[in-house]
């Protein structure tokens, strides 16, 4: 069973010619076929959290550990631990001119599978994902990104996390700018990765509204850059009722 484990995980960042602790001790188990929410205020350090663990070079890891199946995470570079199998869907993907989407999804599957998919088999998997993300399939020939809306990225983050089944999937802020419909569409993909049973999911998110279609197993609250308080789903019913203030009362919010 792929097993993320994240012990006393402390990360600081360079900000205004000063260095700024952002985690300051970070644990969290994540199993494979569990899923994970972590809410939190704003400048809580959620984001930090997701690109630490996927090996952006802005963050530095000051202490603590990252082990997936016991491996050391924080010995990879970027590419390694995505062919180990952690996923992350960014909150802004970024755009990536000159490469189109069917190439960039073909080269990121040969990474993770360790051989070329076979051309014929893998045009009709990329062609029904992307039927059922609603997406046209025009867009496999357009760059990845390019003068895509808000949604589009989205749906093509969840196409990557649903053709690459990654042992981990790190989900940060995937319902930020999503009208009903694509948040609807989204979350029936990531749903259809956590029903195989394979992937364990970090979903990243401020409200409570992804929750109502991705059912998380654990919800954490995320303040001041660790993890105050952990439960099940009704702990997200309490964050909608009241809210993050019990939590950053005192200055305790990163």
């Amino acid at each position: 069973m792929a097993t993320l484990e994240i012990r006393d995980l402390h990360v600081t960042v360079e900000a205004d010619n000063a260095t700024k602790e952002i985690l300051k001790g970070v644990d969290l188990t994540v199993k494979q076929g569990e899923t994970h929410a972590i809410m939190g205020p704003n400048g809580s350090g959620k984001s930090t959290l997701a690109y630490s663990l996927a090996g952006h070079p802005k963050y530095t890891v000051t202490g603590g550990t990252v082990t997936l199946d016991g491996e050391d995470v924080l010995a990879m570079s970027v590419d390694e631990r995505a062919r180990a199998g952690l996923f992350l869907a960014m909150q802004y993907p970024v755009e990536v001119p000159g490469v189109s989407v069917s190439n960039f999804l073909r080269t990121s599957a040969t990474a993770v599978r360790g051989e070329a998919p076979k051309l014929r088999t893998w045009v009709k998997e990329v062609k029904e994902n992307m039927e059922r993300l609603h997406m046209d399939p025009s867009f496999a020939e357009r760059n990845v990104n390019e003068g895509f809306s808000g949604g589009e990225k989205k749906r093509h983050e969840i196409l990557q996390l649903e053709l690459l089944k990654p042992q981990v999937a790190i989900l940060d802020e995937t319902d930020s700018g999503l009208d009903v419909d694509a948040l609807r569409i989204v979350s029936e993909g990531v749903n259809r990765v956590r029903e195989t049973g394979e992937t364990g999911t970090l979903l990243i998110t401020h409200y409570t509204r992804i929750l109502r279609y991705i059912k998380p197993d654990f919800v954490h609250v995320f303040s001041g850059g660790r993890i105050v308080e952990s439960g099940g789903p009704e702990l997200a019913d309490k964050l909608e009722n009241e809210g993050y203030e019990a939590y950053t009362k005192g200055g305790v919010s990163a």
